[in-house]
């Protein structure tokens, strides 16, 4: 595009409002079919669960895209299930009860919301070394996620890993590399949606695309407060939560940077905790209207960047076309047909610049000084690992496990320890420079 903040013709930021709906939709739909597949829903319940993920996660996008003066990051973020809650949530609603999921859930984000002013505070321990480290693990450690799906999705079965899902995968990232090479403008913008909708297209003619889950789901359904359940409250399920939330903004700050690195912004202390209370407001929601919590998604950045349309504008279409998908079971049905062998090829593309750009902002760093080369090199190559090799913890408590076997947490945590150690704490001037508005 030739100016990418100019305001865009509707139709195309509505396309390139879907690209980014079906970037993210997978990933997002995964947490509450994980969750309520282990908990043993019921068809309706689970139906009911889907779609209002869908629906508060257009809600949640809205309370980051647009600044008050508590809430809103104001950067083009799109915000879905947070995967890392999966496991404990399935140990809440398995030993307390669905109720104790959700009333956690309500407890971790009025958490958020009452921490976010003392959390942003803690800008000035994320410098470029930091902040590059984070993002190229972040990028990194999603490739994994785009190799899976490349297989077929489950890695236990049977076609897993078939010729036919390697060739689609395959034939989607050719499509996609070619509209990205060859095309022009918009049709450039969209090389991912095209190279979703045409590989999905090719996949049809070798019976991968199934029609059954538009069919099955209901035209009309609105989003009810506690429709699973009242919330009740428990200590030890709230302070998992809580740790869960705590991890979710450490990878929240890094996909902030990331996105004021591509606009150009400089996000001011006031901004990241404004970003924190939408996520705490939208974790609250997903407590009343029975789904879970939700995080900025960093599948979305690579979207930006390859698009080169920087605008908040795609966002909101791509907030309504969620609102509508959640209103709408139908509709959100189609793109369940998309299969997995299609999504990893896309991903692959998507995540791989992820990492690209953490590289890219590790070039402007002085890597011959000393400590910027340690504290680079030690957190990716410890973020990676640990996910490489979680059960190097093993004898660790299950508190302990959850926070350091995420890999981006490990290379934050890291990467601002060693940062302070070797190279010293923030100096005023940079704290002054960061508390601006």
């Amino acid at each position: 595009m030739e100016n990418p903040t100019k305001p865009l013709p509707k139709v195309q930021a509505l396309l390139l409002g879907l690209q980014h709906v079906l970037a993210m939709y997978a990933g997002s739909v995964l947490v509450p079919l994980l969750i309520g597949t282990a908990l043993h829903f019921s068809a309706t319940q689970l139906a009911y669960l889907i779609s209002v993920d869908i629906f508060c996660t257009g809600l949640a996008t809205l309370l980051q895209l647009k600044q008050t003066p508590v809430t809103g990051i104001a950067l083009p973020v799109v915000l879905g299930s947070s995967i890392q809650a999966v496991s404990p949530l399935i140990n809440i609603g398995s030993t307390l009860g669905y109720g104790a999921m959700y009333g956690a859930t309500i407890v971790a984000g009025l958490f958020v919301v009452l921490v976010a002013g003392s959390f942003s505070r803690l800008r000035g321990f994320f410098p470029p070394v930091v902040t590059g480290s984070l993002i190229t693990v972040i990028g990194l450690s999603l490739t994994p996620i785009a190799l899976q799906n490349w297989g077929g999705g489950t890695t236990t079965a049977r076609s897993f890993g078939s010729y036919q899902n390697l060739m689609i995968g395959l034939i989607t990232i050719m499509i996609t590399l070619i509209l990205m090479k060859f095309a022009k403008g918009f049709l450039k913008a969209i090389s991912i949606l095209l190279g979703i909708v045409l590989g999905t297209i090719f996949s049809a003619f070798f019976g991968a695309v199934s029609l059954k889950p538009v069919g099955n789901a209901a035209w009309f359904h609105l989003p009810t407060p506690f429709f699973l359940g009242m919330p009740t409250f428990s200590w030890s399920a709230s302070l998992t939560m809580i740790v869960i939330v705590l991890t979710a903004m450490i990878e929240a700050t890094g996909v902030y940077f990331a996105l004021a690195e591509i606009t150009g912004q400089n996000l001011s202390q006031k901004d990241l905790a404004r970003g924190y209370r939408a996520e705490g407001l939208a974790a609250i929601l997903s407590g009343i209207f029975n789904t879970f919590p939700y995080s900025t998604f960093s599948q979305n950045v690579a979207v930006i960047r390859l698009s080169g349309v920087k605008t908040k504008q795609p966002i909101y279409y791509a907030a309504c076309l969620l609102l509508v998908l959640g209103l709408l079971p139908k509709f959100g049905a189609l793109a369940t047909i998309i299969p997995s062998a299609v999504l990893g090829g896309a991903m692959m593309v998507m995540f791989s610049t992820i990492a690209i750009q953490g590289v890219q902002i590790l070039g402007k760093v002085d890597l011959t000084k000393e400590g910027n080369l340690l504290t680079a090199g030690l957190s990716i190559g410890a973020g990676l690992s640990i996910g490489a090799v979680p059960t190097f913890l093993n004898q660790f408590p299950e508190a302990f496990k959850l926070i350091l076997t995420n890999g981006v947490v490990v290379t934050t945590i890291i990467a601002v320890l060693l940062n302070i150690f070797l190279n010293g704490c923030p100096d005023n001037n940079q704290k002054n420079k960061t508390n601006r508005q």
